[in-house]
């Protein structure tokens, strides 16, 4: 059979028109989900991928099975595929983290859904397609050891190679043992947390380029494996970035063997400058009085920082945006990933913002973390989405990054520095192309708030073209 296997991308951001590729090469880390079920599919089938992110989807594409990997935000634009192509007369199969979570909303729109991990059923669900015998849920249970995670099929992005930071995202285990409520991932895992064999990490480590990345959700989630992994890793001389929590600031030996591994980069879910805020999300081990020291700790190790935060959690008024950006500036935060509060379906937030009428919007479309979609707390929705927009341009503004990437050269070094330089002009050609501007709810219209003290003027325009 001809497999023909997808990942949606949204209006905004989708190809539709080959070699129209947005310049977002620095937020793309190949497709490691579809590239490990290719390797899953046995041998006589023949896979092709397709990207929407990097190219234009052929709805008359000569296959005979369509799988759509589906999270949240995409999900509508997987709809459309799956409806163009059973109209056409293929089977479609969905996957990946919303079609897991809301099984019986996907199931309306595709002819069978994989719900968790695809290992130890997709061979079956290709024979039952060619059986004529296709039912509408597959699952395996319970989720398997990780030992047969094959290593992924990146021959099949090889050409699309430039349009992604790295095709080589490597992973160590799934899931994660913290219970943040508005995470998909703990929903999707169950809370638990499992470590692939280190032989087979090791094994892909061996075959990748100097510079990949963990795509791990945080790669110290079992501390031991950890320490195994970058001892084992040390002599191989390779460079890296992951995801991690803030506690490997704590364990001075497990920092320092990651920094010799060659970690050069993490990605951190701060979340919220307000420790309120991260009790009520289980968070509470971020410890937001000793972050601006934590993140100094890993920094001081020659790694860079690029924050995850969240506004519009229940502890937050207009103040926030100030307050969150005057907290990146004294951490000395390299990148910024900043979310508005989206209660996704299937975590224990939205169905407790559902109970209680909070979710405004339940179009999927605008669940990509960038648009308001529930009634805030303590400020409107104008002024949440208004005053997100606002962070951002302020971080991504044109000085700030190049004042950034001056003080990271003598501070975190080189190679961090400029990774963190190309991030940050991505980040900012994405606030250009969408427009975003915002504005502080929390001044005064016509006022200047102040400036912060290393020069950063919070004076602009004050607009948002955005709508929600």
């Amino acid at each position: 059979m001809r497999i023909l296997l997808v990942v949606p991308a949204g209006e905004h951001v989708r190809v539709k028109r080959d070699g129209d590729v947005p310049r977002r090469t620095m937020l793309r880390f190949g497709v490691l989900s579809l590239t490990t079920i290719a390797a899953l599919t046995p041998p006589e089938h023949e896979v092709t991928i397709c990207d929407e992110n990097v190219e234009a989807l052929d709805l008359d594409a000569d296959v005979d099975v369509v799988g759509v990997t589906l999270m949240t935000g995409t999900a509508p634009r997987g709809y459309e595929i799956a409806r163009e192509f059973r109209a056409r007369g293929k089977a479609t199969v969905a996957g990946g983290f919303h079609a897991t979570l809301n099984p019986e909303e996907a199931m309306r729109h595709f002819d069978a859904v994989v719900i968790g991990e695809a290992e130890g059923v997709w061979p079956g669900l290709l024979r039952d397609v060619e059986a004529g015998r296709l039912r509408r849920s597959y699952r395996r249970d319970p989720p398997g050891d990780l030992s047969d995670v094959p290593i992924p099929r990146r021959d099949l992005v090889e050409a699309k190679a430039r349009h992604y930071a790295t095709v080589h995202a490597i992973q160590t285990g799934r899931g994660c043992r913290h219970a943040c409520r508005f995470c998909s991932v703990t929903a999707f895992h169950g809370g638990r947390h499992r470590s692939r064999p280190l032989e087979n990490v090791l094994e892909e480590i061996r075959r990748a380029p100097r510079d990949f990345m963990f795509i791990d959700d945080n790669i110290i989630a079992d501390p031991d494996y950890a320490r195994a992994l970058f001892r084992a890793m040390t002599p191989l001389r390779k460079r890296w970035i992951s995801q991690c929590s803030i506690k490997i600031a704590d364990d001075a030996e497990l920092l320092g063997l990651a920094r010799q591994a060659g970690c050069r980069g993490l990605f951190i879910g701060i979340e919220s400058v307000s420790a309120e805020n991260l009790a009520a999300m289980d968070k509470g081990f971020n410890e937001i009085d000793r972050c601006v020291e934590r993140v100094a700790v890993i920094r001081r190790q020659g790694i860079g920082v690029i924050a995850g935060m969240i506004v519009g959690m229940d502890g937050d008024d207009v103040s926030v945006f100030a307050r969150t950006l005057e907290f990146l500036r004294k951490a000395r935060i390299d990148s910024l990933q900043l979310s508005i509060l989206t209660p996704l379906p299937g975590t224990p937030l939205h169905a407790e913002m559902k109970a209680a009428g909070r979710i405004a919007d339940f179009d999927w479309v605008h669940y990509d973390y960038r648009h308001v979609v529930i009634r805030p707390a303590q400020m409107t929705a104008r002024e949440l989405q208004e005053g997100a927009d606002w962070v951002y341009a302020q971080f991504y503004r044109l000085d700030r990054i190049l004042w950034r990437f001056a003080r990271g050269l003598f501070t975190v070094g080189w190679m961090p520095a400029l990774l963190s330089l190309k991030i940050n002009l991505t980040y900012r050609y994405d606030n250009l192309r969408e427009g975003v501007v915002g504005r502080d709810p929390a001044a005064k219209k016509g006022r200047v708030r102040g400036t912060m003290a290393d020069g950063w003027s919070l004076r602009r325009p004050w607009r948002n073209p955005r709508t929600a």
